[in-house]
């Protein structure tokens, strides 16, 4: 499972690069060049990462580079509001998902836009991931109430509905525009 994770956020991954830089219009070319970044950070506000996110024709870009983690495999996603209140991070509200589609990849009516595959996080506390999200635009995840990037307890089973038994919500931190 964890093989076809990887595979498919590979091929996600060039597929993305291949048309990044492809939008059009004013709002598109600034999402593009700007961006947009967060500064996650667990419930004492101890920083573990950042996740930076950028358009990538006809979908969005976002690379997480997190340290100060526990070990193991851990759950995550992009969240469809730029709260980030502890302890437990639910202000930041579900998985986002403009195309109103379960959630995983291994679900054969998901995945949610804001679904990525769990992070490897060694025992020297980093983890890395870069994906392209196939679905929605930087303004659209950029809208009136922002949007957040959160790491979980537990590993995603990619199928589960609505969070994929990834447990608890860790380390939040809420995208601004770069």
């Amino acid at each position: 499972m964890i093989r076809m994770m990887t595979a498919a956020a590979g091929a996600m991954l060039v597929a993305g690069c291949a048309t990044m830089g492809t939008g059009t219009g004013s709002d598109s070319a600034a999402a593009t060049a700007g961006g947009a970044r967060a500064v996650l950070r667990m419930a004492d506000g101890t920083e573990v990462g950042r996740a930076v996110a950028t358009e990538a024709g006809g979908g969005i870009r976002v690379s997480l580079d997190a340290a100060k983690l526990p070990a193991g495999l851990h759950g995550a996603h992009v969240h469809t509001t730029g709260r980030c209140d502890g302890p437990d991070f639910t202000t930041a509200g579900g998985h986002w998902n403009p195309t109103g589609m379960k959630h995983g990849t291994e679900n054969p009516m998901g995945p949610h836009a804001g679904d990525f595959p769990n992070v490897q996080v060694g025992a020297d506390g980093r983890g890395k991931l870069d994906m392209t999200l196939p679905a929605g635009t930087l303004a659209g995840l950029m809208d009136t109430d922002g949007a957040a990037f959160v790491i979980h307890a537990a590993a995603d089973d990619y199928k589960t509905d609505p969070s994929g038994n990834s447990g608890g919500r860790i380390a939040c931190g809420v995208f601004e525009r770069s």
